[in-house]
């Protein structure tokens, strides 16, 4: 058995208030796996461009309305 199919198994035998705990700390590691990619990729200057777009834009008075 792989190891996620084994983890799988395991969440299946969860109660409900486990379930709920793993839930929200999954969450919240996807959330800091995004916020540490965020911050990577604005100190590498992949960011650059649409950071300076966005202030471009908002100079212009282009902001606050989608498309």
């Amino acid at each position: 058995m792989r190891k996620v199919e084994h983890i799988e198994q395991q969440i299946l035998e969860l109660s409900v208030p486990e379930f709920a705990e793993l839930r929200e700390w999954v969450i919240a590691q996807d959330w800091q796996s995004w916020d540490a990619q965020i911050e990577a990729d604005v100190h590498s200057g992949k960011l650059d461009k649409v950071i300076a777009e966005a202030e471009a834009d908002y100079a212009a008075g282009r902001y606050g309305r989608c498309g």
